[in-house]
């Protein structure tokens, strides 16, 4: 259901629960463009507005984006942006909607920088040393060496 897939986007993104109606949103939003009816052989999406639906746009519930503070006062040295948390699509637009830490606000942009890689990369790498051979070892009942880890 909506309510079990939203559930699963808040927990694997360890965002705040707050985000609940914002992660309800996007999984209804995203479910309409992905999910098959069979009878149909369609998506909702193309069943209503008789047209495929592009899911090139589509990013990570809760991935880190930056937000470009393009209508501040900002001098040299400041930051361009802010660091926000994507939270879905704009249903009246192209945008996207982000949550701004900074001002603890729900915003829907086109002006967003995305930052995928180092968390996908971060699930997928161990910065664990792997272990190494430091020896080699006489086997007991054997005259051949062998490595010992």
């Amino acid at each position: 259901t909506l309510v079990e897939d939203a559930r699963i986007m808040l927990s694997a993104a360890k965002v705040s629960l707050f985000l609940w109606a914002e992660a309800i949103g996007t999984t209804c939003f995203t479910q309409n463009r992905s999910i098959v009816i069979p009878r149909h052989e369609k998506t909702p999406y193309h069943i209503i507005n008789d047209q495929k639906p592009s899911v090139k746009f589509f990013h990570i519930f809760g991935s880190l984006r930056y937000i470009i503070r393009d209508g501040e006062n900002l001098d040299k040295m400041k930051e361009k942006g802010d660091a926000c948390i994507f939270v879905g699509y704009s249903t009246k637009s192209k945008a996207y909607r982000v949550f701004n830490k900074r001002t603890r606000v729900i915003v829907e942009s086109i002006h967003v920088n995305f930052d995928e890689l180092p968390q996908m990369a971060s699930d997928h790498i161990s910065f664990d040393p792997t272990p190494e051979c430091h020896g080699m070892a006489l086997e007991h009942d054997s005259l051949s060496p062998r490595y010992q880890c």
